[in-house]
């Protein structure tokens, strides 16, 4: 992924989790976390265990996400302002939080008790320890958000853990139709879609991402069912005025139709690849034999077991490595509740 993509999909996650976006940079973005991304992004258990407990209102974390790292270092270069030099014999008065009054500077020159300043009240820090500062500076966190960091992987797991599954109905405005005239409905059909990953494997990896439809009452299957729903508002709330047509396939049969629809399309590919790595893994294991066979023939009978042992841990590792094989799995599902163009109905 290049560093506009990261970009854009991070804000998107920011904004589906409502997080208070605080500066926004081309190269970096300082956002305040809701409560939920609190939750997935910060760690730490114990804080909100203790919320739960209590009931208290949450204060969530404040982070910086840097997309850029050289952009982001030259900001800071620039913006830095050149620190005011000291003057000479000037006297530095700094206000003790905890008795209200004003103290001396290292030299020991007393400075008077600043007027208008609040008395503060008796703690237990300053008790114990005197000087307590009441203005703290709180420390934003800054995470590079590249591919491959940390932090990306994370908002990666967050974001399929979340979409796993969705159910959802398409946007529907009934047309506007006089008082006197009876209310009409309209008919919505239910598809199921489902996104596979489909990985080629061996000494080299190739993927496919395959977006199959069904149709939960006819039984037609639809290919890149994820284009089609792009032109699509959805909406997790049922729209106004309309009926949903009965459903003629369960759940579990129409992932059964689908798989069998997504192994046709493999079986119709060129796996000429497969074979080739055959060959490779052939040559691996020859060449493996040829080095760990004689080695295991003239060693001394103490070392026998230690070098077949490494042995049969090669051999596990260039099967592991060249033997092809194609890999399916699933990246999310849902139901969407689709408008079926058919006229209006009274």
């Amino acid at each position: 992924m290049k560093t506009d993509e990261i970009q854009s999909f991070v804000m998107r996650y920011l904004e589906a989790e409502k997080c208070d976006i605080v500066e926004k940079h081309p190269a970096y973005v300082t956002v305040k976390l809701s409560p939920s991304a609190d939750r997935e992004l910060t760690y730490r258990p114990y804080y909100w265990s203790f919320v739960e407990r209590t009931g208290v209102t949450p204060e969530t974390m404040t982070c910086t996400f840097i997309f850029d790292p050289e952009a982001h270092k030259a900001s800071l270069s620039s913006a830095s302002p050149s620190a005011a030099p000291a003057v000479p014999g000037e006297q530095q008065i700094v206000v003790d939080s905890t008795l209200g009054q004003a103290q001396s500077n290292p030299s020991g020159a007393t400075a008077p008790a600043v007027p208008g300043a609040p008395a503060q009240q008796d703690s237990i820090l300053g008790r114990y320890f005197g000087f307590v500062p009441t203005q703290m500076t709180a420390r934003v966190p800054k995470d590079e958000v590249t591919f491959g960091s940390r932090r990306l992987e994370q908002i990666f797991h967050a974001c399929r853990s979340k979409g796993r599954f969705v159910h959802l109905y398409e946007h529907y405005k009934p047309e506007q139709q006089p008082k006197s005239s009876p209310m009409s409905t309209t008919a919505f059909e239910t598809w199921m879609q489902v996104n596979f990953k489909v990985e080629f494997a061996c000494d080299m990896k190739r993927s496919e991402i395959h977006s199959l439809g069904f149709h939960m009452v006819t039984g037609e299957i639809c290919e890149h069912f994820q284009e089609r729903l792009q032109n699509k508002r959805l909406s997790p709330r049922i729209p106004a005025q309309v009926y949903m047509i009965p459903d003629k396939f369960t759940l579990p049969r129409a992932v059964i139709y689908l798989e069998q629809y997504l192994e046709n399309i493999l079986r119709g590919y060129d796996h000429s690849w497969a074979e080739e790595a055959k060959h490779r893994l052939e040559e691996e294991l020859r060449r493996i034999r040829g080095y760990y066979e004689p080695l295991i023939l003239h060693a001394e009978m103490e070392k026998k077991h230690e070098i077949d042992t490494q042995y049969f841990n090669r051999r596990q590792e260039i099967e592991w490595q060249y033997r092809p094989r194609i890999q399916i799995s699933v990246i999310n599902c849902g139901l969407f509740h689709l408008h079926t163009g058919n006229p209006a109905m009274n």
